[in-house]
């Protein structure tokens, strides 16, 4: 999946690189598995901004991916690879056996007419799901659920993955490629494989209209506006205000540990990314 750079026929896209998308094998989606996708601008229920710099963006239809992967032992057989909006990675149409379809995240080496089944005792092989306690030591695992039967949450984008260390007792242990190694609970359900598309994060934007295509907006410092609109705002020339990064409320932006206490899954965690 390389890119592919546009020739410079304007000074946007001097930088600009998109994917070939050559692993694309259909264009348009599976009607029965498409579903709304409601935007709200970085709002709030009462209408308030709450996160920035988000809005506009192409119009989208959500693709109903199944994280859960809890149809086993049957067998499916993919039919197609597909691009999605909503995601880095590419994802897979499947067909099982009863005629039922559903989209999986596609994993790195998938092919149009593979086979791949999801149960407890299944073979190891690229798209196939099983518990962790199934899986050997240093295989590359993704989709990975946090607590059973509540679907894939850890390494679903573009080229992640997750390494399985060891066993111990009820628990399984996983490196992650940022160096961070967790216990998961060793029924909780994980597809074999690497992600595909791992060429998503070289992509280039190019240019700030893309970005507005993606739901981007812009994103203006601080230090360049007047003193009614940012705490850093104003001075004569160009100056950095003197005093400590705030936000536009006056919030530390630098440091200050804003985390709520509540129930988490720190505990779990043997290493930090840190």
């Amino acid at each position: 999946m390389p890119l592919r750079k546009l020739k410079p026929t304007t000074a946007a896209t001097r930088y600009y690189s998109i994917s070939t998308f050559e692993e694309i094998t259909k264009t348009k989606p599976e009607k029965s598995l498409l579903g709304p996708m409601k935007k709200s601008g970085g709002r709030n229920s009462y209408g308030r901004v709450t996160s920035r710099h988000r809005g506009g963006g192409h119009k989208r239809r959500y693709r109903i991916i199944d994280f859960k992967r809890d149809k086993h032992d049957i067998l499916a057989k993919v039919t197609a690879i597909e691009y999605d909006p909503n995601r880095a990675t590419r994802i897979a149409l499947v067909q099982y056996v009863d005629g039922e379809k559903r989209y999986i995240l596609a994993p790195e080496g998938l092919k149009v007419n593979d086979q791949i089944v999801a149960g407890n005792e299944v073979e190891i092989k690229i798209g196939n799901a099983m518990p962790l306690k199934a899986i050997p030591v240093n295989t590359q695992i993704h989709n990975i659920e946090m607590r059973e039967g509540k679907g894939g949450q850890v390494a679903r984008s573009a080229g992640n993955f997750a390494t399985v260390q060891a066993k111990e007792g009820n628990f399984v242990l996983l490196k992650f490629p940022s160096g961070e190694i967790r216990n998961i609970r060793s029924g909780c359900y994980a597809t074999i494989g690497m992600l595909g598309n791992l060429d998503h994060q070289k992509i280039s934007v190019g240019k700030a209209g893309r970005s507005r295509w993606l739901g981007i907006r812009s994103h203006v410092r601080g230090v360049a506006m007047n003193p009614v609109d940012h705490p850093m705002g104003g001075g004569e020339g160009k100056t950095s205000g003197g005093g400590h990064p705030v936000s536009p409320w006056g919030q530390k932006s630098k440091g200050l540990k804003t985390r709520k206490k509540k129930k988490s899954s720190s505990k779990y965690i043997v290493k930090r990314r840190k």
